[in-house]
């Protein structure tokens, strides 16, 4: 009698629900230790996830580091969802909320664990720049961009380099003098730097802050 052949048993398919949870821990981690320091062990413990579905899902944790950044949250830069005051000093403080500062704070703690990375792979410095930096950038340009169309600065400022002044000036206080980055702070490149530069002088709301 003729017995058919067992039937081929499918692997498990592998269950990425809890990439995100994973994804996060790695960034927490790497925001605590620096990428040296960071390993496959710290992260699992710390996203309660198995070593061996961890490695799995990513090789090696150069691998984990770089989906991690290129899935943090980006800011959402649609202009109809921004802030729109009247002011480019309006704006710009309209976007200073708690929860904005703590998250742009994050990602520049995170860009200072991936230093050691950067200087070794400088070819991942684009992905960085576009999940950290540009998304604040990004936001800047609309409302500088709003500022010259509505006339309150004139029409030759130059908008690339304005842009990036305060990300730049932030990431320098986190990187370079370790210090943390929060609205008084912010306020005083606002007010002491970014409008000058423009031409808009302090007012008594400014000197309030």
């Amino acid at each position: 009698m003729e017995t058919s052949a067992p039937a081929t048993k499918l692997g498990r398919k592998r269950d990425h629900s809890r990439d995100p949870e994973i994804l996060d821990a790695a960034l927490d981690v790497l925001a605590e230790v620096g990428y040296d320091r960071m390993t496959m062990d710290m992260v699992a413990a710390r996203a309660k996830a198995g070593k061996a579905t961890m490695y799995r899902r990513w090789s090696s944790k150069a691998d984990l580091v770089i989906e991690a950044v290129a899935c943090m949250k980006k800011v959402d830069v649609d202009a109809a969802s921004l802030p729109d005051t009247g002011t480019l000093r309006g704006d710009l403080v309209a976007m200073m909320k708690p929860h904005t500062i703590v998250d742009a704070e994050k990602k520049l703690q995170v860009m200072a664990g991936l230093v050691s990375m950067l200087a070794q792979s400088p070819e991942f410095a684009d992905a960085v720049n576009a999940a950290i930096v540009e998304p604040r950038a990004s936001i800047n340009r609309i409302f500088l961009q709003r500022a010259v169309d509505r006339g309150e600065i004139p029409a030759d400022v130059d908008i690339e380099q304005l842009a990036i002044l305060a990300p730049s000036m932030a990431a320098y206080r986190v990187l370079v003098l370790r210090k943390p980055v929060d609205r008084a702070f912010l306020l005083r490149v606002l007010d002491d730097i970014l409008l000058p530069a423009v031409g808009i002088r302090a007012t008594a709301e400014a000197g309030g802050r």
